[in-house]
């Protein structure tokens, strides 16, 4: 089963999120009072637990949810093997993927350390169809 391990926050782009309790998630913007959001395509950005471990497993220490400044850290999911235009519900929230992985940012702490960052590759990006709430633990549908 698919589920969300943590939603993560920040209030300027290119910083390391937060974990919060609860999220909302707004049609034509995203997570509600998240710098990265916008009436863009990629208005949340989710990155899975399994991606980060691999981070770990080449050495990096004390990385937590929002590290990598993804709002959504998943667990049970393979996010970067689903095709663009994917969608996926948690609770009442619709998402549909509309970019995998970016452009590395010169000043990334985790890339400079270990030589290598797994957002790049394998974080996603989705826009929202349906708002609503989310928290950890909530389970992850695809459709």
């Amino acid at each position: 089963m698919a589920t969300v391990k943590a939603i993560n926050i920040s209030d300027k782009k290119g910083v390391i999120k937060t974990p919060i309790e609860v999220g909302e998630f707004e049609v034509g913007y995203g997570l509600a009072k998240d710098a990265h959001g916008g009436d863009w395509h990629r208005q949340v950005s989710l990155l899975a637990q399994e991606s980060i471990d691999k981070m770990t497993s080449m050495g990096v220490k004390d990385l937590v949810p929002g590290k990598f400044a993804e709002n959504i850290t998943t667990e049970g999911v393979e996010l970067h093997k689903l095709p663009i235009g994917s969608q996926f519900e948690i609770n009442d929230v619709l998402f549909e993927v509309t970019q995998i992985g970016k452009s590395c940012h010169l000043g990334c702490e985790i890339r400079h350390l270990v030589g290598d960052c797994i957002m790049p590759r394998e974080g996603i990006f989705a826009t929202v169809l349906v708002g609503g709430f989310v928290k950890a633990g909530d389970e992850i549908k695809l459709r």
